[in-house]
């Protein structure tokens, strides 16, 4: 297989290329930072981690494997290299996570759209052939739309106020050098079906039917707990966040989450949602304000910020009952207190009304934030020759029941 130089060839914060030392490097990183084993690999609980490429999904995959032992199947919808691109950065990610699980585990990854009914019944096959029930189900699924199963309807999600029009103190990155600065963006309001095709992408419809899926093949193990990861943020952010189109499908989420706890009660289930901290993910840059508001978070708090890494073995010891659940009074298991504390914010709003493209640099840490976004893709990454030709062309892990996958044979993906 013949090495490629690569540029990252980003704008702003959108990359068209990743690169795979790189990728790898991050979950190196994360696998490192993850508590130390726990007992043997393979010999922990059953999962399905659904969005195990990235963000939360990749640090709850990372940690299960390396602390828990976790088994069972990870899924992520990742793009295959082509001839004017590279893989996308889950993809490398993946590849990395599968081989630092090692031959020891028990521990597959499907490359799918988990929105799918195949995706899931090739899932939930491979579960009950290998495994029979099934101990844990996290969800963590940005997307920017959906095709319902049932009715064969794409919905597409927009990042819109409710209510009435929103202006938007943005963070930017401009020119060769990309200097930061403050902006702004209006956002005019969504109407109702801009509302409801966000609550269909994002809420929590496609969660209750891999429960659902789950119930009725009987893979539900007694104790069986199902998460999806969420986020509720700051009251500077509320307007396009928690009081917007995305609030209103993390509310329809929360509402999943007690449907299925009714559901599950009978058969000893439980489910949650799960409040995350702020991270720098690739959903969470395509959010107007969200940009300015962790670089800000970030200065105040300097290496307080929780990582994924850290937040991820928070809710594992929850799961597994190592420490009892930390819910809210809305039954949410909240791994947020770090951000939402009250100083933490009062010293963020001040930041907020100050920050201007002149004041920037001495009240927020936009390096850093830069970086992290470079890092998604695997640029920015510290001991990585970026000058060194690299080979890109990475095969898929095995998934169920099947070799490793090359790309040329994955076909395309989002």
């Amino acid at each position: 297989m013949p090495l490629r130089e690569i540029q990252p060839g980003n704008r702003g914060f959108l990359y068209v290329n990743a690169h795979p030392g790189g990728c790898a490097a991050v979950v190196d990183e994360l696998w490192q930072s993850a508590p130390a084993p726990q007992g043997p690999p393979g010999a922990g609980p059953v999962a399905l981690i659904i969005g195990s490429s990235a963000g939360y999904g990749l640090a709850a995959t990372v940690t299960g494997l390396r602390t828990h032992g976790v088994r069972g199947l990870g899924i992520a919808f990742e793009a295959p290299e082509t001839e004017r691109r590279t893989a996308s950065g889950g993809w490398y990610r993946t590849a990395r996570t599968a081989e630092l699980a090692g031959a020891d585990g028990d521990f597959a990854f499907l490359n799918a759209d988990a929105f799918s009914t195949g995706a899931k019944e090739q899932a939930l096959d491979h579960l009950a052939a290998r495994y029979g029930r099934v101990d844990h189900l996290v969800y963590s699924i940005a997307a920017p739309r959906r095709t319902d199963p049932l009715t064969g309807e794409v919905h597409n999600s927009v990042i819109k106020p409710l209510g009435s029009a929103y202006r938007a103190k943005t963070l930017q990155f401009d020119g060769e050098d990309g200097t930061a600065r403050v902006g702004s963006l209006e956002l005019r309001p969504a109407d109702d079906a801009e509302r409801d095709a966000t609550v269909q992408v994002m809420g929590g419809a496609d969660w209750k039917l891999w429960v659902d899926a789950l119930a009725e093949r009987g893979l539900v193990h007694d104790g069986f707990h199902t998460v999806a990861l969420s986020y509720v943020g700051s009251d500077l952010t509320a307007p396009i966040y928690r009081a917007g189109t995305i609030g209103a499908a993390k509310q329809h989420l929360e509402d999943t989450a007690r449907r299925l706890q009714q559901d599950l009660a009978p058969l000893g289930g439980r489910a949650h949602t799960v409040v995350a901290g702020a991270a720098v993910t690739q959903a969470s840059t395509a959010i107007p304000s969200i940009a300015l508001y962790t670089s800000l978070l970030r200065a105040v708090l300097g290496d307080d910020f929780q990582s994924t890494a850290r937040q991820a073995a928070a809710l594992w010891r929850q799961l597994t009952g190592a420490v009892p659940l930390r819910l809210d009074p809305e039954q949410r298991i909240r791994l947020d207190d770090w951000e939402m504390d009250d100083e933490v914010q009062a010293a963020v709003r001040e930041r907020w009304a100050a920050a201007t493209t002149q004041t920037l640099a001495a009240l927020a840490d936009t390096d850093w934030f830069r970086a992290q976004v470079g890092r998604l893709y695997g640029w920015h990454v510290p001991g990585t020759d970026y000058d060194a030709p690299a080979q890109t062309t990475v095969p898929w892990p095995a998934g169920p029941g099947r070799r490793a996958q090359t790309p040329q044979e994955s076909g395309t993906r989002r």
